[in-house]
């Protein structure tokens, strides 16, 4: 079972100078596709209890469109364990326009997790 966003990020989400976006906001991302694959797992958002790892690999800036994706990869009696990836699909080309865009001919890997998430037994309900 896999989930996926994809957004553009505005200047809302820029945290630093140069309109870079930090870390924590494709964390957040994260979350909400988490919580996705729970709902159609289990029929319940259940909690996020931990990172196991988190790898950031490249930045991001305002104006840029990603793709985050996630899929469950081990389900024991109450956790799901989750595989996370976000790529960098489109970026603005504002030496051209300030509303030119490139669709990328290849994803750029911008970061990457491994999540462990719980559904308690008792809000457990099967969608499948």
């Amino acid at each position: 079972m896999k989930a996926m966003i994809r957004m553009r990020l505005n200047t809302t989400h820029a945290h630093y100078g140069g309109n870079l976006v930090d870390g924590a906001f494709t964390l957040q991302l994260f979350g909400d596709v988490a919580t996705e694959l729970l709902i159609r797992n289990d029929g319940d958002e259940g909690l996020f209890r931990a990172y196991e790892t988190v790898d950031f690999l490249a930045p991001l800036y305002a104006g840029e469109y990603i793709e985050v994706t996630g899929k469950i990869i081990e389900q024991g009696t109450t956790s799901r364990k989750m595989a996370f990836e976000a790529y960098k699909v489109i970026s603005p080309r504002t030496d051209i326009s300030d509303s030119a865009c490139d669709l990328l001919q290849e994803k750029i890997l911008v970061a990457k997790a491994i999540g462990t998430c719980i559904v308690p037994k008792d809000k457990q309900r099967s969608n499948g």
